[in-house]
């Protein structure tokens, strides 16, 4: 075993930032290749600093399908009590997550919790660690995670977690290769020579450990062909019994090796003595996941599915022990034992599903389907539901759709005629979801139909409410309350809670749309009946609309409280989608109340959510695109074509719209006046057929910018009426009262007065927005008007962040690398004054790291880009 030579630093680190535990939680990260010793510094640490901390350990396992919360399994083994009984029980994972946060909360004594492997984490184990990272520094807790970030692609999971956590209680830690000094002295106490070690190895502990034990001066390469060569060297009965740990990832139980191996079992000591296993608590396990699999990679098909085999029928044997199902699907795939998948596998997959794990819930529920053809058909159409939801919930709508049509078509063969109507409904929703909203609207009228002659029930209810919500996101808003008010009289009579809180969001959401006030205390009350019978989904629903619809609507009274409190309460039980679709709403408000520096922040926090699939995500590319598009930047074009591939893949006005004023304005903004119809009328033709006043009122000043305009229709919003009429001052006195400074300096420059331009301009520069004052500057001066205010000069210009000259010089040479001491050096500053002045204006850019700021000093043209102004939007 290589001591933790070259490791003191990275250990005195990790013993700082426990220390920094007393006071606030931290994250620490290490990630490195594999066998480069990420788990060996991990222990290192334990060992010497075991008194000052209790030490708990999760792992995540390389399964095919990985155990859902296999960590906080681990977790609850080592801690008992409460957690392990709620485990046990099979308990909403809200509730183990909040027991274990109980647990951490101790401050008698700090805790350090490791989690190892998280490259392999299960999709909850990843919310854990999002749940548990923002809520450490209220904990004397050290959540250590280990992960191999070379076997990361750009979309894994697991990045999109840790970019979600504070950088302000996360600590970055990369144990790198030991060097030819370490090699060195390791290979002298080996005995060996040196020469070549480091080459050979890279300074890899692991492969140099593998290359020490060979004792050969023509060692392989490789640590399968180095632990090949160990393995070949042992006893016959060793081997066996290497060869049957070689099959359990991570570790295997000292019952299961007893159970699988017998009288063999003492062969195990064999291969601890020649350093490929090593023992721990009652397991035995390889002494690195690399070594496992050169040895489980060498068996062949037919040994490894008659190892699996013996494995498998020890675990589904056992008494008085609680085996994760999911090992039981692992070893029945890796056996080949068909019945032992469709046995295990149903359960597997509802059990991930329970804990939010939808990822591994899909994965285990396709393992099952491959072998429908032994199922019975009401068994097939069970698979394929709980499929198709799983699918839903994963983002993945082609297969969702297809599972559920499939699903549809068993359960009219069996003739189960509420089924089928309940499938149509489900149905109903994945085509919107999916964007087809013809074949949505064509399946929601069916199931109706289907349990209409069925009766009255909670599927015909959820019919009910489902046409609702279809109309309402159509705008069809009285045939929206039509439905609903069916959904709710129906719900009621049969104490049908859930349905209850759908309809009621449907209905309310729908006269919020129509200007009803009444509409909001249906939605407060949605939220209250899916609250009292613990439905989060549903609250978070009613929630949600509430404060979109408002923020749509400006009803500035109550948007920003409204968007706040939703946004809190889906935060806080970790529903992303909605994070996402909320955050992109309050970025749009920001803009129009005009923080756009808050509106650019909360838009680019949305997007980098991980959220699979849907539209949402217009809603933060809009508000983005837009400032982007006023401030002059080059990323506009970009930002707003994304915004037109996933919006206009809808055919929903919520989406449609917003997008096509935005593209309409850019036309604008950059004096394509002949584009601005082409961009708004489709979508003008559409808010007005719906009666949206603020959506058709937008699309139509854009389109009376461009002479395009036949006719003002009377639904428009007040403030855009006022301007169509030619009333440029009551609209710029209407946008004033509504708080809205960008489009009351638009409506301000409609007017014939000077002082109207002067202070339309003074707004714009005021705002940041460059773009749209230059074209406001060009088209005063084309109407005559005199003495039009000179823009802000250059240095302003180029400085939208608020930096002070000696802060943009800095932002300058930190762009081009230069580390503090050298700034210091060339502005003959000392590096204290360079630091505060780094520290200041990371606050300013909103931004993390240098090398953060220097890419937002480039977006902002502050310093050289690199990259041309790109065309508009296509």
């Amino acid at each position: 075993m290589v001591d933790l030579l070259e490791r003191g630093a990275l250990l005195d680190q990790l013993g700082a930032v426990l220390e920094e535990t007393s006071a606030a939680g931290r994250v620490v990260l290490v990630a490195g290749e594999a066998g480069i010793g990420k788990s060996a510094l991990v222990r290192g640490f334990a060992r010497r600093d075991a008194g000052r901390a209790r030490f708990l350990y999760g792992a995540c396992d390389p399964l095919l399908t990985p155990r859902a919360l296999g960590p906080l399994h681990d977790l609850g083994r080592e801690l008992g009590g409460r957690l392990a009984e709620l485990l046990a029980g099979g308990s909403p994972r809200e509730r183990l997550f909040a027991t274990l946060l109980d647990e951490l909360d101790q401050r008698s004594r700090s805790t350090v919790v490791v989690i190892e492997d998280a490259h392999w984490a299960d999709e909850a184990t990843l919310d854990l660690l999002l749940f548990l990272g923002r809520r450490i520094e209220r904990l004397r807790t050290l959540l250590i995670v280990t992960y191999r970030d070379d076997e990361l692609g750009v979309d894994h999971p697991l990045r999109a977690v840790v970019g979600r956590l504070s950088p302000d209680v996360v600590r970055r830690l990369r144990p790198g290769p030991l060097s030819e000094v370490a090699v060195a002295e390791l290979a002298a106490r080996a005995g060996r020579p040196a020469a070549g070690l480091h080459a050979l190895t890279g300074g890899n502990p692991l492969l140099l450990t593998e290359v020490l034990a060979a004792g050969d001066a023509g060692v392989p390469m490789t640590v399968r062909d180095l632990v090949l060569a160990r393995f070949g060297g042992l006893p016959v009965e060793a081997q066996e019994a290497v060869r049957l740990v070689a099959v359990v990832p991570t570790r295997a139980e000292l019952w299961l090796l007893e159970g699988a191996l017998g009288p063999g079992l003492a062969a195990v000591d064999a291969g601890v003595s020649a350093g490929l296993l090593v023992t721990g608590s009652e397991v035995v396990g390889f002494r690195h996941e690399l070594l496992r699999r050169a040895v489980e990679g060498s068996l062949s098909a037919v040994v490894r599915r008659e190892l699996n085999r013996r494995v498998l029928a020890v675990l589904s044997e056992v008494d008085g022990r609680t085996v994760d199902v999911a090992r039981l699907v692992h070893h029945a795939r890796e056996a080949g034992d068909v019945e032992a998948v469709l046995r295990y596998g149903p359960t597997a997959a509802r059990q991930a599903a329970a804990v939010g794990a939808h990822r591994e819930a899909v994965e285990q529920y396709r393992a099952v389907l491959g072998y429908a053809d032994r199922l019975a058909t009401a068994a097939h159409a069970d698979l394929l539901e709980a499929y198709s939801v799983e699918c839903y919930l994963s983002g993945l709508s082609v297969e969702a759709v297809s599972a559920r049509r499939t699903a549809v078509e068993l359960r009219e063969r069996t003739g189960d005629r509420e089924r089928v109507g309940a499938g149509l409904r489900w149905l109903s929703r994945l085509h919107w979801w999916d964007g087809n909203r013809t074949e949505a609207e064509a399946a929601a009228a069916r199931a109706v139909a289907v349990l209409e002659d069925v009766g009255p029930g909670h599927e015909l209810a959820m019919a009910y409410s489902n046409q609702a919500q279809l109309d309402m996101l159509d705008n069809r808003l009285s045939a929206a309350v039509h439905w609903a008010e069916r959904a709710i009289e129906l719900a009621q009579r049969l104490g049908d809670q859930q349905t209850l809180s759908h309809a009621l969001t449907n209905i309310g959401s729908a006269r919020i749309l129509a200007g009803d006030p009444v509409g909001r205390a249906d939605l407060e009350r949605a939220f209250e009946v899916a609250m009292t019978v613990g439905l989060v989904d549903d609250a978070a629903r009613a929630l949600v609309n509430l404060s979109t619809d408002s923020a749509v609507m400006r009803d500035y009274r109550h948007a920003g409280q409204d968007l706040d409190r939703a946004l809190a309460f889906v935060q806080a039980h970790d529903l992303s989608g909605y994070v996402q679709h909320v955050q992109g709403h309050r970025a749009r408000l920001r803009l129009e109340r005009g923080d756009w520096t808050g509106a650019e922040r909360d838009a680019r926090e949305a997007l980098a959510l991980a959220v699979a699939g849907g539209a949402r995500v217009v809603d933060a590319l809009v508000p983005l695109g837009l400032v982007q598009a006023r401030r002059g930047e080059a990323a506009a074009a970009a930002t707003l074509q994304e915004a037109t591939e996933r919006g206009f893949a809808t055919v929903e006005l919520q989406w449609t719209a917003p997008v096509a004023a935005a593209r309409a304005e850019y036309a604008w903004l950059y004096g394509n006046d002949d584009r601005i119809a082409e961009e708004a009328t489709a979508a003008f033709e559409g808010a007005a057929r719906a009666a949206h006043p603020w959506f058709a009122g937008e699309l139509a000043f854009w389109l009376w910018q461009a002479g395009a305009l036949p006719e003002t229709p009377a639904v428009v919003a007040e403030p855009y009426r006022l301007l169509l009429a030619g009333d440029w001052q009551a609209s710029a006195d209407a946008w004033r009262q509504l708080g809205c400074p960008y489009q009351r300096a638009l409506a301000l420059a409609c007017g014939d007065r000077d002082e109207a331009a002067r202070e339309a301009l003074k707004l714009l520069d005021g705002l940041g927005a460059r773009q749209a004052a230059l074209r406001v500057r060009r088209d005063l001066r084309r109407r005559g008007h005199r003495r039009v205010p000179r823009g802000p000069i250059r240095a302003t210009t180029a400085n939208p962040a608020g930096l002070t000259a000696r802060q943009v010089d800095v932002l300058a040479l930190l762009a081009e690398g230069l580390t503090d001491a050298a700034i210091a050096a060339r502005l003959s500053l000392s590096t204290r004054t360079v630091g505060h002045h780094v520290s200041a204006l990371l606050g300013k850019l909103a931004v993390a790291s240098r090398h953060e700021a220097a890419a937002e000093a480039r977006r902002l043209g502050m310093v050289p880009a690199k990259d041309r102004e790109p065309d508009g939007p296509s």
